[in-house]
């Protein structure tokens, strides 16, 4: 039997680490390409893991990785750009122009197999979130591209686990606001989903020919107000924060101010991306026959390390080493 290898464009970062471990767990070697090796080291140790250091925005790159491949997997996306002139450029690149160069190399390299990363709420004529036009518009160019080939696109919700950029992001905000926490968009809502149910479904989808074609909106089992989210975060960490719901004006003006702080935690496009409620009108989670999983089954494990109660504990057996 022939080595199947998966090349996963983006598999470095947050999803991209959990689906090469459960890939590689079910047999599959993965290709995975990086502008920085040395960064990411820890995907070495595992044997059926080539880290390649390479361009992935150069169409005879895209050729070259996809060689002998039986599939491909798109992760990349940002949720937003860098700088502030010409707004939608990033965008654009990373989620049309990418995809677009993806397909040709695809044909090029006869590797037929495509899992696309889309968003919930993604949709090509979008007025206001160049990320979800965007997204839109790059997950609607792979389908429609699809003539040769065997595309699935998935649609998650905000995906939580360990390593994640949601809970975690908020955890270390809350530590550093005293007292009360300015919330932008407080009532927007979301179906949390687990990250590891989410490569579950790349991974079934795979192995699926019922899936080709489909746009597989994925959620969790329970639906949440972002304040509602906050407020389970602060819990979870052991702080105490009066959650202050900011009206729609201080929103956009928080979002006018944020996107000019460094690393950008909070911008105007993010903030009409959370007009849109992330829900899932039909979860294709169950009809790949995955349970989707409570954030009340996951997220208390890893938030845990960020408590106050284990900082103590940790400076004390610091102490008692010293």
């Amino acid at each position: 039997m022939s080595e199947k290898i998966i090349c996963i464009l983006g598999g470095t970062g947050f999803v991209g680490h959990h689906l090469i471990n459960r890939l590689t767990r079910a047999g599959y070697s993965v290709r995975a390409p990086t502008r920085r090796r040395e960064r990411h080291r820890d995907l070495l140790v595992n044997p059926r893991v080539q880290l390649i250091e390479a361009n992935i925005y150069e169409p005879a790159v895209l050729r070259k990785l996809f060689a002998d491949c039986t599939a491909v997997v798109n992760l990349v996306g940002i949720l937003n750009e860098r700088g502030h002139r010409e707004p939608g450029l990033g965008f654009d690149r990373a989620h049309i122009e990418l995809p677009r160069e993806i397909v040709e190399a695809m044909r090029a390299s006869q590797v037929k197999r495509l899992l696309h990363m889309s968003a919930l709420n993604a949709y090509p004529r979008e007025e206001h979130s160049h990320y979800l036009r965007s997204k839109g518009q790059g997950e609607d160019l792979v389908h429609a591209s699809a003539h040769g080939l065997q595309v699935t696109s998935f649609r998650p919700s905000v995906i939580f686990g360990p390593g994640d950029s949601f809970f975690n992001r908020f955890a270390t905000l809350l530590r550093i606001t005293p007292v009360v926490f300015p919330l932008a968009c407080a009532d927007s809502r979301f179906a949390p989903v687990y990250v590891g149910d989410v490569v579950e479904a790349m991974a079934r989808a795979l192995e699926n020919s019922s899936s080709i074609g489909k746009h597989c909106d994925l959620c969790g089992p329970e639906t949440y107000t972002l304040a509602e989210l906050v407020d389970y975060t602060a819990r979870q960490i052991g702080v105490c924060r009066r959650i202050w719901k900011l009206s729609d004006g201080l929103s956009w003006m928080q979002a006018r101010m944020l996107e000019y702080v460094p690393g950008k935690p909070f911008s105007r496009d993010n903030y009409w991306s959370l007009q849109k409620e992330s829900v899932c009108q039909q979860n294709y989670l169950t009809t790949l026959g995955i349970t989707p999983t409570a954030i009340d089954a996951v997220v208390p494990a890893y938030l845990a390390q960020r408590s106050m109660r284990a900082g103590y504990q940790r400076l004390r057996s610091q102490a008692r080493r010293g």
